[in-house]
């Protein structure tokens, strides 16, 4: 993982100390000057690390007058468990449906992408072998929320209505839906997540700073032969949401 800078751990701090009540909504925060004082670093780390606060929801700067805390902008719980296959239907809506949010997304399919190894081993197919490779940006309340990348092996999809994820009357269904709809019956989802920082791209397209906290989900669904029928990276910034698993006990 990247080494943290200076700039990153002030916001940290600082939004740690937001979110535990040190200022109320409304409360004007001290200068860039006094958080450089008592960080030890230079102004400028401190303006950076306040606009980086400001660009996450938790301040607003008013011209002429300072900085101050704001209600800070909805943070989602992604659930997984094992009641349910996560995708049985259009997650991200229901997720942001369950907190009052507005979902969007936009999508790009490439619908003959060759495989590359890490994708190929995940498949359990040919490194090469030709694939409908679909990336998402999804939106909550307008704002950049979640990124996935997506890869069906064409061997599984092919000539069927539902090759292309988002064309079609199964449009937005999932993967469980549309695998169903063509016969197939996803037994089993496998997930790995793994916390990370934010590359240039991926802050980017997020709307967060390089180097800002993330996890990244490596996600394959495996039907009831054991053969995987999909696999994704999602990426997932920790201001939005925050991860929750939860497991029946038997």
């Amino acid at each position: 993982m990247p080494r943290v800078s200076p700039y990153l751990q002030v916001v940290d701090s600082l939004r740690a100390r937001i979110e535990a009540g040190e200022w109320a909504i409304g409360d004007k925060l001290p200068s860039r000057a006094r958080f450089a004082d008592e960080y030890a670093v230079g102004q400028s780390v401190t303006q950076r690390a306040m606009e980086q606060l400001i660009i996450e929801g938790f301040l607003e700067g008013r011209a002429g007058s300072g900085t101050y805390v704001r209600t800070p902008r909805r943070r989602m719980r992604m659930l997984r468990t094992r009641r349910r296959v996560p995708g049985a239907g259009n997650t991200f809506r229901s997720e942001a449906a369950a907190h009052g949010i507005a979902a969007s997304w936009d999508s790009r399919t490439v619908p003959q992408a060759p495989a590359p190894e890490r994708i190929a081993a995940r498949l359990a197919i040919e490194p090469g072998a030709p694939c409908v490779m679909t990336r998402y940006e999804f939106m909550a309340d307008g704002s950049p929320a979640e990124l996935s990348e997506s890869w069906e092996p064409l061997a599984i999809t092919s000539g069927t209505p539902v090759v292309l994820p988002e064309e079609g009357e199964m449009r937005g269904a999932g993967v469980v839906a549309r695998m169903r709809s063509i016969g197939i019956t996803v037994a089993s989802v496998v997930e790995v997540p793994r916390p990370s920082r934010a590359d240039q791209n991926q802050a980017n397209l997020l709307g967060i700073s390089l180097g800002s906290l993330i996890t990244q989900i490596e996600r394959t669904y495996i039907d009831v032969d054991g053969r995987p029928v999909e696999t994704a990276d999602l990426v997932i910034p920790d201001s939005r949401y925050e991860i929750a698993y939860a497991f029946p006990v038997d």
